[in-house]
């Protein structure tokens, strides 16, 4: 098992944590990772992009001129392609574009993402975190405490307090353990788990 310092709000540390092997600890795999990441980018696609083709604008049913004589190329719509206002070649049209995965390969693609930033010192431990009220300053202050910038801020529960308080600070994105997912770990540069949610994740993902 990995042992994690715990750091509190001011930024001291004030112990340890042993992660466990199970979520933290896994063989990591590149492959199920990109899959999750694919997959994530896919299914937020909306897929309601549509241009129309030169059978769907509106004109151009009459022959423009006669097809010989008048030194200029046959055609036989103003709606077609070439012309201002026809239609779109291929044009896109709405689709689908989420992707499936199985549920065995996304849970080892978490656990996959977990471990890495776990191996490559890019996650923080903190015993907890509470606001008195939303002051987004004071968030930034633990932030700059624990030194960090760029982050994703797993709380053990739901704190309206702390996530409105973070959600003003650019790159940083807070969320509860039931919410994370892998593209979100490695998009941010640094993980900041709660020792709650260090616990939920363990019970929830092992």
């Amino acid at each position: 098992m990995a042992n994690v310092s715990v750091y509190n709000m001011e930024g001291k540390e004030v112990g340890t944590i042993e992660l466990s092997d199970a979520v933290f600890g896994v063989e990591v795999n590149d492959h199920l990772v990109h899959m999750a990441v694919v997959n994530h980018l896919a299914n937020k696609r909306q897929g309601t992009q549509k241009a129309k083709t030169r059978s769907e604008v509106s004109g151009g049913g009459r022959k423009p001129w006669r097809q010989k004589g008048t030194g200029h190329a046959r055609q036989g719509s103003t709606r077609a392609p070439q012309w201002k206002g026809g239609g779109v070649v291929f044009a896109p049209t709405p689709r689908d574009y989420s992707m499936k995965m199985n549920r065995k390969e996304k849970l080892f693609a978490l656990k996959s993402a977990l471990t890495s930033r776990v191996l490559e010192n890019k996650l923080v431990v903190v015993d907890e975190l509470k606001l008195d009220s939303y002051k987004t300053k004071e968030f930034k202050k633990v932030l700059d405490n624990l030194n960090v910038a760029k982050a994703l801020v797993v709380l053990g529960a739901k704190d309206e307090v702390v996530a409105g308080s973070a959600k003003n600070i650019p790159d940083v994105k807070t969320a509860l353990t039931n919410t994370i997912n892998v593209y979100d770990i490695l998009k941010y540069n640094t993980l900041v788990l709660t020792q709650d949610a260090v616990k939920a994740i363990e019970e929830v993902y092992a």
